[in-house]
């Protein structure tokens, strides 16, 4: 039965995605201010339906308005031309309701971020280029070196308090270059002089009170869309954090109020009030839903943002649905039963749990929706090349060994096991059909020959222990390959069948299970030596984070990506093919034309296809969406982290149909 329902599931998921591409919505900035995002151009889909009596507003603010505790509704948005028009995906859509979302609590906290950001530009529905989101407009001049960005007058924060050009240099000037929540410049704000190499920080104006301009030394031709990946908050409320910064309230003073949001320290208050901001109701935001009570607790609530700057082709204000209801689940499992049973409005699954989604979808009253994904494969391995134990690292550098450990797997063992033979037997890599895509290499080290692996161990110099059961480091020292799960976001069987691989050519392997949060520390204490994570990279110029080690963030790359981010303070210096991925990825920066970057990028791929830092053993699989049958809206789009996941569909034009 599964395997009709997978063949079904390929038929889905190829018409939803020729669907996808007829009936893509192409708004937003051509690169001048004329085509601002603001226009006919975002005009609903042929599908969308018309009310007969539309309401500009939402019920439960109409009725604070008539209880004058709210000020009416053209005087909360933006001037009428600057308002935003969301296209939806299938019909207008009814106000009320709530959207009871699962999570795990604040460790949980980019899934419920994804879902309600609004970045300065954003992703358009093919994930190939952006369209301006906060910002109306944009122009930039021929060789790339200025950028003006518009912004949309009379727009607000959530508390009320205009939203101006302001905000962008506020944000720029006090939080991005001090490093107030922990980040270092996010490198989208770096150009590169194609000779030297040298960096240079680019230049932040204010020209007027809805227009900034960004200048760079050298050209930066693809500004906007690493702005819309690295930085896409580009501003901040100014008037909320002059009152609990240091820099403007004083440390006595500053350390008083990170008390009194729970904080012993300034370091992390400025952390978690600047970068994970969402979480908190003093802080004005920009989103559709705003942060109502304490995010501890088991039901953390989100409701409608009052000054929301988005309508719907016929002019009601968005959001639809009033508000957000994040309760707190015990686990995955928990997630799932409470979505099989309908009471999940909306939710993002792993095409794991495709089979019992299915068969329960008429019994739960949900439709299984197919995502697309870049994955490289649906099961992988990466191995740290910067581990702490010397004699590992060793090891893990050794292209053999990694041969070895693709040789050691039976692929199509795993295919039939974990993805119900979907996700067939391949190299990780990329796709067919997506950017830099390179014939044969999802075939690459695939055959599983566990005589081939031996030899490749053998020739390394790993002995044998005295039982003959598992392999030694040549000094005879003990080697155990310790594998990191992170619960519960990593598949338990496959590790189990990767462990039974590994040692059935004498590869002693252990399994430690940390949490979401311990997982996270551990990889930037640089103390997970081997992880099961594949990568996920739409195009490599515009989100390089998994394939070039400019932070810590992917695990094959360790502290490689310290080393860069410190400017070499701190981490280890990148050495080899590695170091030529960032020289590569500077000259890409530093490219002066469309035609430049595709050649750069192409060779940060080759390196990768070359190395195989990232081993997968099945193709890339899709991500799934399960929406309750009576929630409209829901499209099929790509899944990845450039373009938000669930937040690529415009949450705030979904809504429960009466």
């Amino acid at each position: 039965m599964a395997k009709k329902w997978v063949l079904c599931f390929m038929v889905v998921l190829m018409a939803a995605s020729l669907l996808a591409a007829c009936t893509s919505n192409n708004s937003g900035s051509n690169g001048n201010k004329g085509n601002n995002g603001a226009n006919a151009e975002q005009s609903p889909s042929p599908a969308a339906t018309v009310k007969a009596e539309i309401a500009p507003e939402a019920p439960m603010l109409a009725e604070l308005v008539k209880a004058g505790t709210l000020k009416p509704v053209e005087e909360r948005m933006p001037v009428k031309e600057d308002i935003m028009i969301e296209p939806v995906f299938e019909e207008i859509g009814q106000y009320g309701g709530e959207w009871n979302f699962p999570w795990n609590g604040p460790d949980d906290k980019w899934g419920i971020s994804m879902a309600t950001e609004e970045a300065m530009f954003r992703f358009k529905e093919d994930g190939t280029s952006v369209e301006p989101n906060v910002a109306k407009g944009y122009d930039v001049n021929a060789d790339a070196t200025e950028y003006k960005i518009y912004l949309r007058q009379g727009m607000k924060w959530s508390d009320g308090v205009p939203f101006t050009a302001d905000d962008v240099i506020f944000y720029w000037e006090h939080m991005l270059i001090p490093e107030t929540f922990g980040k270092a410049l996010y490198d989208c704000y770096y150009s590169v002089n194609p000779v030297t190499g040298e960096k240079t920080r680019a230049e932040i104006v204010k020209v007027d009170d809805y227009t900034v301009k960004v200048t760079f030394k050298d050209p930066s031709v693809l500004f906007l869309e690493r702005l819309a990946i690295d930085n896409k908050w580009f501003f901040a409320p100014a008037h909320y954090y002059k009152t609990i910064l240091p820099e403007f309230i004083g440390e006595e003073a500053a350390l008083a109020k990170a008390k009194e949001y729970g904080f012993e320290d300034l370091k992390n208050f400025g952390i978690w009030t600047g970068y994970y901001y969402w979480l908190y109701p003093q802080r004005p935001t920009l989103r559709a839903w705003v942060a109502k009570n304490d995010m501890n607790s088991d039901r953390f609530i989100m409701e409608r943002n009052p000054y929301y700057f988005k309508t719907d082709s016929e002019g009601q204000q968005l959001p639809y649905m009033d508000r957000i209801v994040l309760t707190k689940m015990q686990d995955k499992s928990h997630k799932l039963l409470e979505t099989m049973a309908g009471h999940v409005e909306v939710g993002s699954f792993d095409f794991t749990d495709y089979t019992v989604l299915k068969e329960n979808e008429a019994k739960g009253n949900y439709r299984v929706i197919p995502w697309s994904t870049p994955n490289w494969s649906s099961t992988g391995v990466q191995l740290n090349q910067t581990t702490e134990d010397p004699k590992l690292r060793a090891l893990f550098q050794d292209i053999r060994f990694r041969e070895a450990l693709s040789l050691a797997a039976d692929r199509k063992e795993i295919s039939e096991i974990i993805t119900n033979g979907l996700g067939e037997a391949s190299q990780a890599s990329i796709q067919k059909g997506l950017p830099n895509y390179q014939e044969g290499w999802s075939n690459q080290w695939t055959a599983y020959d566990t005589d081939g692996a031996a030899k490749l161990l053998d020739e390394i110099g790993l002995k044998w222990d005295a039982a003959h059961k598992y392999r030694t480091f040549a000094d005879g020292s003990d080697l155990t390959l310790t594998i990191y799960r992170e619960d519960p976001s990593d598949n338990e069987k496959f590790i189990e069948l990767i462990r039974k691989y590994y040692e059935g050519v004498g590869l002693k392997t252990d399994v430690k299970i940390v949490d979401q949060g311990s997982f996270f520390d551990l990889k930037y204490a640089n103390k997970i030596p081997v992880t099961v994570k594949t990568v996920s990279v739409l195009n490599v110029a515009f989100r390089p984070d998994e394939l070039v080690p400019l932070r810590v963030i992917t695990p094959w790359f360790g502290h490689y990506g310290l080393y860069t981010s410190s400017q070499g303070k701190e981490g280890v210096k990148p050495e080899g093919d590695v170091a030529k991925i960032l020289e590569d990825w500077d000259k890409l920066k530093a490219a002066k034309t469309k035609e430049e970057v595709q050649k750069w990028t192409d060779d940060i791929i080759k390196l990768h296809q070359k190395n195989q830092w990232v081993i997968g053993y099945t193709a890339p699989t899709p991500g799934l969406v399960v929406a309750r049958n009576d929630v409209r809206n829901v499209p099929s789009l790509i899944a990845s982290d450039e373009t938000r996941y669930i937040g690529h569909a415009h949450p705030a034009q979904f809504f429960i149909k009466k």
